[in-house]
């Protein structure tokens, strides 16, 4: 008897241009959710093609050389992201950031550097550890 196809693994995607950020983001997104696949990509260009509409999460960092994270924005909703998986990251002050992506634009904006934006990102990755691993 055939084995069932392989389901395939839900996979988060990081793209940040700081390579220091980017790996302790990976790091603490692994250790939350260890039944997720973490991608990261430290090339905005190069993070264009891991874009996906099967993504469970996308982490875009807002400024970034070569293109940003608005732009990115649109990119994957085009390829069929849902709005609702895409999280923006950035150093910029909480009014700027609202202003920019007003609610419904993505799931969060989010700044990079202040404690208690952490406390949003726990939530959403405990949620996603909860749907997928069951803990």
């Amino acid at each position: 008897m055939p084995e069932p196809p392989a389901t395939p693994q839900r996979q988060i995607l990081i793209v940040d241009d700081d390579r220091g950020f980017l790996a302790y983001l990976e790091n603490y997104v692994r250790g939350c959710c260890p039944d997720l696949a973490v991608l990261t990509c430290d090339n905005p260009v190069q993070g264009l093609a891991a874009i996906n509409a099967e993504l469970e999460l996308l982490l875009l960092d807002l400024e970034m050389p070569g293109i940003d994270g608005f732009k990115m924005l649109g990119y994957a909703v085009a390829k069929g992201l849902s709005k609702n998986r895409i999280i923006i990251l950035s150093g910029r002050d909480a009014d700027y950031l609202h202003q920019r992506f007003p609610m419904g634009s993505c799931l969060a904006v989010l700044n990079k550097h202040e404690a208690r934006q952490k406390e949003v990102l726990d939530m959403i990755f405990r949620a996603l550890q909860r749907k997928y691993g069951g803990s």
